[in-house]
């Protein structure tokens, strides 16, 4: 049967689907213990679980009834994932024999090598396979690639390419991750998140898909769609459709162009339909569960929420993620701890970080390093505006701007700024100075108090301050920044950790609350390590005036949940208590005047359910 996987193999994967719900809700553990991020860093995972009393010294299940979750990404990078699987598969017999658990959890880099993604597949990675890999293999394969390369080509040149492409090793990693395939198989029974004692787990995060489609049906329902993806691939690379050595980003193209026999076998036209169906799947996309990073990178007006929203509907309390590095190496919470981040770079060579495991255990919290360090508790999120040196928090910063020594003075070219630079002997920051605009009115420190009582997260610190006896304001001024105008002309951004269209809404409410008629591409900075928007420049905000600044007369935006929630915390005590030296007393009025405006404003629309 060279057009189909035997049905079979499909239905037991299904089977395996539904036998396994009881993994992705459990309550009544006594100790959880959890890690992501592995990348094929086989000996800092065991000295990891070792440390945390998961392991022992023999790498045998030592954790009792505990449960150990492993939140994705076990692959790609690094060059021992192979066996990280294979101890693994062990555990979860050994653990359950003991009374325990091994929860694996699907990453966005598992269903990378099962879709045949293999960006990121390191040549060790390749190398564990090679025993694997016949001969015939490697000649049926490089027949294939043959056929696809313009004619006339010099044969030994090819398949030095060919050899250099796809080293040993390449061919049996892909069989092995198809969905009939070993380590294919084992992944695609594992769920997508797993809720113990109502605490989350999940590689990426909790989407707006994950509102929608609620907890089992991610692991059902949404899960089968990768299921169906890995199935269908699995086909067409049998018949010769698909090639191993193709670009997982020409499936489409290369199905949509194929012509099939008068003769196909159903079961080869309905993998075609299938893949390009299931291209853009939620389960593939930076929208779903695997891929999404909103949870940690946008401001908590944009995604408190939205966060909230997600727990209730998969009935958590908090969520423990992955897939994003730690700024810190550490492992950090934000929202009152209802986000736990555990990726903290595991793959040291890669990432320059270590192992860290969270522990759970009744109401206490605890990270134990690879190291055996003394345990810590979850560090809170540093708040991200701009690269700070040693990730500086806001408070340090804003010491630093008020009373660091000013060492350098310059006007920047093309817009007559003067930035300064300052230095408090262990930190060096540029800053740009702003004289004070009217007695009593220093508008980019409004701006960035206001920013942090609406948890925008956009406006980079901002202090007041008297530089060469001129009183003035002095905001940070962030390295490694590109312009809007920039960003457009290059076309990039379109990964931004936090999504640019949620961004700029949240500017354009926020401008609207300011009056704030000089925003310009020149005016919105973004961080380049992530895209994050950074709203500076503020001299013409504060206007007096209600309504809408008139560049934003036409632009379509609606009040979320998180900015109403926002807002209504915009008492006219709290504007007066935290901006009453930074406004006058008109500007704070009308402030409050235009927050109540907004408050009249219709609720946004949210998403129809697919």
């Amino acid at each position: 049967m060279r057009d189909r996987v035997p049905k079979l193999i499909f239905l037991l994967l299904l089977a395996a689907v539904s036998a396994n719900a009881e993994e992705w809700r459990v309550d009544g553990v006594d100790r959880v213990v959890a890690i992501a991020d592995v990348h094929g860093a086989y000996d800092a995972m065991v000295g990891t679980l070792q440390n945390a009393g998961i392991l022992d010294d023999g790498f045998r299940w030592a954790g009792g009834a505990a449960h150990l979750v492993i939140v994705g990404d076990i692959l790609d990078r690094g060059p021992r994932s192979r066996d990280a699987m294979d101890l693994l598969m062990r555990l979860e017999g050994e653990a359950q024999a003991a009374g325990g658990f091994v929860h694996v959890l699907i990453g966005n880099h598992e269903s990378m090598n099962m879709i045949g993604d293999l960006r990121y597949v390191s040549k060790g990675e390749y190398g564990a396979f090679a025993a694997d890999e016949s001969d015939e293999q490697r000649r049926r394969w490089f027949r294939a690639y043959q056929r696809r390369q313009p004619p006339a080509q010099d044969a030994a040149l090819m398949r030095e390419k060919f050899d250099d492409a796809f080293p040993p090793g390449y061919f049996a990693l892909r069989q092995a991750f198809g969905a009939s395939g070993k380590y294919g198989q084992w992944l695609l029974s594992k769920p997508v998140i797993a809720v113990i004692n109502e605490t989350a787990f999940v590689h990426g995060g909790l989407s707006p898909v994950v509102t929608e489609y609620g907890l089992d049906g991610v692991n059902t329902d949404l899960k089968a769609e990768l299921v169906d993806y890995v199935r269908a691939l699995e086909v067409l690379i049998e018949a010769e459709v698909v090639l191993p050595t193709d670009n997982s980003y020409d499936f489409v193209d290369i199905v949509s162009r194929y012509s099939p026999r008068r003769n196909a076998a159903p079961g080869l036209l309905a993998a075609i339909e299938t893949v390009k169906a299931l291209d853009r799947s939620s389960m593939v996309s930076t929208d779903g569960p695997l891929w999404y990073r909103a949870n940690v990178a946008c401001g908590g007006v944009i995604e408190r929420n939205r966060l909230d929203e997600s727990l209730a509907a998969i009935g958590a309390k908090r969520v423990v993620i992955g897939h994003t590095p730690t700024p810190t190496r550490r492992v950090l919470q934000r929202f009152e701890g209802r986000v736990v981040e555990i990726d903290t770079g595991m793959l040291s060579t890669h990432y320059k970080g270590s192992g860290n495991a969270l522990v759970l255990a009744g109401d206490a919290i605890a990270v134990h390093n690879q190291s055996g360090a003394t345990p810590y508790t979850p560090v809170p999120h540093p708040r991200g505006v701009g690269v700070r040196p040693h990730d500086m928090g806001p408070d340090e910063l804003a010491t630093l701007l008020r009373d660091g020594e000013i060492v350098a003075r310059n006007t920047e070219d093309g817009t007559r700024r003067t930035v300064v630079t300052v230095n408090d002997g262990d930190h060096v920051v540029n800053a740009i100075f702003t004289r004070r605009k009217g007695k009593g009115f220093y508008p980019d420190v409004a701006a960035y108090r206001l920013d942090r009582l609406l948890e925008l997260d956009m406006v980079p610190v901002a202090v007041v301050r008297e530089v060469d006896g001129r009183d003035g304001s002095l905001q940070f001024y962030p390295a490694k920044v590109s312009n809007e105008e920039a960003r457009r002309a290059s076309g990039r951004g379109a990964g931004a950790m936090c999504p640019l269209p949620d961004q700029w809404e949240a500017m354009y409410v926020f401008d609207t609350l300011i009056y704030n008629e000089g925003r310009s591409e020149r005016r919105m900075l973004y961080n380049t390590r992530n895209w994050g928007l950074m709203l500076v420049g503020h001299e013409r905000a504060f206007r007096s005036r209600n309504g809408r600044p008139p560049h934003l007369e036409n632009v379509s935006f609606g009040i979320s949940d998180g900015w109403r929630t926002a807002l209504e915390s915009l008492t006219d005590d709290v504007l007066a208590a935290n901006l009453g030296d930074v406004l006058d007393g008109r500007r704070l009025r009308l402030l409050g005047s235009r927050r109540d405006e907004l408050l009249a404003a219709p609720i946004a629309g949210r998403a129809a359910r697919r």
